[in-house]
Parts: structure tokens; C-alpha cells; sequence
């Protein structure tokens, strides 16, 4: 048997603008080298294949999230406490607090507002021809949504986004990418900080946060970190699935014919939007002891990349994945993780997207975009500007 920590060794830079615009040739290296590769320069292990990364996020007692998700300790002590940065039972204590608003039964409830919702803004611009598939689709939807179910006071709900964004960026390796993030981190949590649980809207999941505290189910400390992690988890996959979606759709409009011929369809191509273009790169997780790895072993203590990513790209599992096919339905993507870390709000996403896809499919024959301007984040990969044409039809 032999011992990772003295095994296979790339030396690649995960996380400059040429990777971070195309990660997937370096993660197909990772891929083709080992089951895990050592990087040196991040102190950390690759795990890039699905099979190993999905198994690997199924077991939480050799993988843990309490060490923390990120590439630096500043970022991991500051998401100390966050669920994302928890193992159970305090994972499972502050994961009930909103199960029952993000079960399948609450989100039927939602299901014909959020559609009503996605229509009243689909329309108008597909009457107008012409927009930015980012900024007044992708990113005007979800905000509208995720952020009146939490129940966040208007001032302050523009800065949302760019707080989010740089939370996930905060988590990337030491260096100015995130040198530049953290502080925004630090003001999104001191903007959830300082309001009061009677400035959220009544019935709302920030109010259901803080009444969990009045009870003693969690502790008063929990509220801001849960908050800031539904504020930050609830809206890029969004986002980025459906600027993805009108990307992808514009370059293969025969895929968009097979929706509009067949609706039934939209759930299929949403999985494969986010296979294909999987918004969250990856988290980390540390071994809790000595893992074996086909024949090798991943000593106790490292710190490993779980690359979402690349596994939905992996060859071992996926036939030709660098084809994009709606009727793949890859219902077992990674794009949303796995096991106990499995995005706690993936029901009320998939609800945004299809709702908007089906809005689309009633009034667009075809998209047309122009060059896109791609939103360099370390840890999500998406588009900060997609001009886009749509032909009705």
C-alpha cells in the first residue's frame, strides 16, 4: 500500500484567470493522475473522480466539514459554527430549523407565486427583444425570491449579492483574490449582525431562524452564522443555472427545440445545465483518519479538495460529458453535493429554474448572445454578462 501523503503530486495553479475561466483540462489531469493528487502549493489533496467524491461526501465520519471548508484558516474560522462548517449532531440541530420550510410539501405551497413571478418578469423582456441574461434574468429572479423567503429588510438588500459572492471567494487559498474577499465576508456578517429579528418580515425563514433561538432549539450565537448561510447558498447555483441554461441553449438550439417540443423535459435539462457547468467548484473536507483509496492511503489530517466539478465531468461515469443532451438527466449530478452536506434549499432552486425555463419555453423559439463576460470567483464558476437576443416564437 502506499501512502498518499508521499503519492501523487501535481504542482497546478488552480485559481488563476486562465483556470479559473477553464479549470476542467487541469481537472482532467487531476482526474487521469490518482484518485486523489497532492497540490502542493495549496497543502492539499485533489479528489476529482465522481466515485471517490461522491463516496467521500457520503461519509462524513471520514470526511469531516468541522475543520472547515475553505483553502486558508482565516476563512475557516470565521465559518466556524456556519452548518456548512459543522458535523453532526450540531449539523443536524441547525439543519432542522429549516427542513420543514424547504420540504417538498412547503415548496408546492410556493409553487404558483414563484411560476406567476418567473412569468411577470419573463415577458416583458421577451417583449423587449433584447437583455443581459445575467443581470436582468438570472440575478433579478432569485434575489426577488430567496431574499423575501428569508425575510430581509429592503436597505441593504443591494448589497447582497456582492457579499455573497465574496463569501465563497473568501475560501479560496491565501492571496489577493482573497485578501479582497474577505472583508466583504466580514460586512455581510455584520450587516446580518445588526438586524433586529423584528425587522424580518413575519413567517419569513430569518424570523423562523431567531425564534429557534427563543426556544433554546439552537443557540442565540447560530442565528447570524444560518443566516449568512442560506443568504450566501440561496442564490448562486440559481443564478448561474439559468444564465447557463440561455448560454447553452443559444449554442445548441436543437436542445431547445427538444424542451419546447416536450416541457416535461425542463427537470432533465436543468440536471444537465448543472452537470455540465456545475456552479460550485468545490469545498473541502479533512480526513478524519487514515482512508484508503484504491490501494493508496489518504493519511488523517489532510485537507481535500472535493471537486464537484470535475466529477460531473469524469469520464468513468459520464458518457461523452462534454456533450450537452437534455435528455441525459443525470439526476445524480454532484452540482448540489451529497450525503449530509446535500444543498439543504436544491428543492426551491430547482423550483426557480424550471419556473423560468417553462416561462421561456412558452414565449422563445431562439436565443442568440453575444460574447459572455465571465465572473472570476475562486469557488463558483459563472458569468457576470451574457448579452442575449431572443426570437419569439
Amino acid at each position: 500500500m502506499t501512502s498518499l501523503a508521499e503519492g501523487p503530486a501535481l504542482d497546478l495553479d488552480l485559481f488563476s484567470d486562465a483556470a479559473l475561466t477553464d479549470p476542467f483540462p487541469l481537472y482532467r489531469r487531476i482526474r487521469d493522475t490518482a484518485p486523489a493528487v497532492h497540490l502542493p502549493r495549496y497543502g492539499a489533496w485533489a479528489m476529482g473522480r465522481y466515485a471517490d467524491v461522491r463516496g467521500a461526501l457520503g461519509d462524513w465520519e471520514s470526511f469531516s466539514s468541522a475543520r472547515g471548508i475553505g483553502l486558508n484558516d482565516l476563512a475557516n474560522a470565521a465559518t466556524q459554527g456556519m452548518i456548512i462548517a459543522t458535523d453532526p449532531p450540531e449539523h443536524d440541530t441547525l439543519r432542522n430549523v429549516l427542513a420543514a420550510r424547504l420540504s417538498p410539501k412547503a415548496l408546492r405551497d410556493l409553487r404558483a407565486d414563484i411560476e406567476r413571478r418567473a412569468d411577470e418578469l419573463v415577458a416583458p423582456l421577451v417583449e423587449r427583444g433584447s437583455f443581459d441574461a445575467v443581470a436582468d434574468l438570472a440575478r433579478a429572479f432569485p434575489i426577488m425570491i430567496v431574499l423575501d423567503l428569508i425575510g430581509l429588510p429592503q436597505d441593504g438588500r443591494d448589497k447582497v449579492l456582492g457579499w455573497a459572492d465574496a463569501a465563497f471567494s473568501a475560501s479560496g487559498p491565501p492571496g489577493p483574490r482573497t485578501d479582497a474577499a474577505f472583508p466583504l465576508l466580514q460586512d455581510q456578517l455584520a450587516y446580518l449582525s445588526g438586524i433586529e429579528p423584528g425587522a424580518l418580515t413575519p413567517g419569513s425563514m430569518g424570523r423562523a431562524i431567531y425564534d429557534a433561538a427563543a426556544q433554546g432549539l439552537i443557540k442565540q450565537e447560530s442565528c447570524v452564522p444560518l443566516m449568512s448561510a442560506y443568504v450566501t447558498a440561496g442564490l448562486d447555483t440559481t443564478i448561474n443555472a439559468i444564465s447557463n441554461a440561455v448560454y447553452y441553449f443559444a449554442e445548441h438550439p436543437e436542445q431547445w427545440d427538444l424542451v419546447r417540443q416536450d416541457p416535461s423535459l425542463i427537470p432533465a435539462a436543468l440536471n444537465e445545465v448543472l452537470r455540465i457547468e456545475s456552479p460550485l467548484q468545490f469545498f473541502c473536507r479533512v480526513a478524519t483518519r487514515d482512508v484508503e483509496l484504491d490501494g493508496q492511503t489518504l493519511a488523517e489530517g489532510s485537507r481535500v479538495m472535493m471537486l464537484y466539478a470535475s466529477a460531473n465531468r469524469d469520464e468513468r461515469k459520464w458518457d461523452d460529458p462534454e456533450r450537452f443532451d437534455v435528455r441525459r438527466n443525470p439526476v445524480d449530478h454532484l452540482a448540489f453535493g451529497y450525503g449530509m452536506h446535500g444543498c439543504a434549499g436544491q428543492g426551491l432552486a430547482r423550483l426557480e429554474g424550471h419556473s423560468v425555463l417553462a416561462a421561456l419555453a412558452r414565449r422563445v423559439a431562439r436565443f442568440e448572445v453575444g460574447t459572455p463576460r465571465r465572473r472570476l470567483n475562486q469557488l463558483i464558476r459563472g458569468l457576470d454578462a451574457l448579452p442575449t437576443t431572443v426570437h419569439a416564437g
